[in-house]
């Protein structure tokens, strides 16, 4: 008996690595040399790999397609049909893979409903990139991305709440964690809402 999860409708390829307490749903792919960490939900019609590494307590939601290239680490949350690509200028009829992008999910980040992010990129730390949002360049940790192309349009909490400044630092009402903005980058200064 395993320690995770396979719906008998998915398929799991060769050389896959699972980790304890991941669940994968209906329908599902997973292609060889993929790790995926513990923890995870994979919902419905989600394809991963080959070769994609995914961090612990990620979730992602149904049809979504992590291709060679993209790299989620710890906690990341993928809405519902977002879109990750690994080629800059795509043919049909000339093969590109030698020439595969890197994007990097770095831990804590949301990427919303529908989203598109093209390769290359990274998404910072706790970002939070809103539904539909088209990224084309790198999100700043703890930044807010909404709109075609993606603006940060302010600061979220790790807890995912949107911060306000006040009295020249960022409080979060939901948590009561602190930040201050240094340089164009946001730091955490007290964090009350450890899990």
């Amino acid at each position: 008996m395993s320690d995770y999860f396979v719906h008998h409708s998915s398929f799991v390829d060769d050389n896959v690595v699972i980790g304890k307490g991941t669940k994968i749903w209906h329908f599902c792919h997973i292609l060889s040399n993929t790790k995926i960490g513990e923890n995870c939900v994979l919902g419905q019609n989600v394809m991963v790999g080959p070769s994609v590494t995914i961090g612990n307590n990620c979730k992602i939601q149904n049809n979504v397609s992590i291709y060679m290239g993209v790299i989620l680490e710890d906690d990341v949350f993928c809405g519902p049909s977002c879109v990750f690509t690994n080629v800059i200028n795509p043919r049909a009829f000339i093969e590109r893979k030698h020439e595969f992008k890197q994007t990097l999910v770095k831990k804590g980040a949301t990427i919303g409903a529908n989203a598109t992010i093209i390769c290359g990129n990274t998404i910072g730390s706790y970002a939070f990139v809103g539904a539909g949002a088209v990224v084309s360049k790198s999100i700043r940790n703890y930044a807010l991305a909404v709109g075609i192309p993606a603006r940060q349009v302010g600061w979220v909490c790790k807890c995912g709440t949107t911060l306000k400044l006040e009295n020249s630092v960022f409080v979060c009402k939901a948590c009561g964690n602190i930040y201050v903005e240094i340089e164009d980058q946001l730091k955490p200064v007290v964090e009350k809402g450890e899990k």
